[in-house]
């Protein structure tokens, strides 16, 4: 059998720092409700998901904080930059996702930001737990260590 392709993505914004401050346990991959001008916007590759969370608005669940911003040539029918923006799940994936932040202390954190092979926008989100500080520092450590061990396996020879 042959082995499956991996799925085209371009990516639009990634946050990095995530994984470093969130011990990421699950992930999900939602669509974004956006208008026109948000969607040539992203495809121009401007968007910051750094400051960016999800959290629940009645039955549904909304990114927060996330940056996209207005696309120059839309002059009056621009959209506004950080307003919140409905995130498209299954509903059981949605009931998963609050009960998790309500009761068990999880944040829903967004990973990437990037367009599928259908070119349409989608949103890698992260469900973790805060690290703190001293998680924080051995994750540093065996990063150093890891490119330390590179360094030394490839003067080596």
């Amino acid at each position: 059998m042959a082995p499956k392709p991996e799925p085209s993505r371009r990516i639009v914004a990634d946050n990095r720092a995530a994984r470093f401050h969130y011990s990421i346990e699950d992930t999900f991959e939602a669509g974004l409700a956006l208008t026109g001008t948000e969607v040539k916007s992203l495809r121009i590759g401007k968007a910051t998901i750094g400051e960016a969370y999800a959290g629940p608005s009645g039955r549904d669940l909304m990114l927060f904080n996330c940056y996209i911003p207005e696309y120059l040539e839309a002059n009056r029918f621009n959209h506004e930059p950080k307003r919140p923006r409905r995130l498209l799940l299954h509903r059981r994936q949605i009931n998963k996702l609050i009960g998790a932040t309500q009761r068990q202390g999880y944040t829903v954190v967004p990973l990437k930001i990037y367009f599928n092979d259908k070119g349409r926008a989608k949103i890698e989100l992260g469900l973790g737990k805060g690290k703190q500080a001293h998680d924080k520092r051995e994750a540093a450590k065996e990063r150093d260590w890891q490119r330390d061990r590179a360094r030394l396996l490839r003067d080596r020879g």
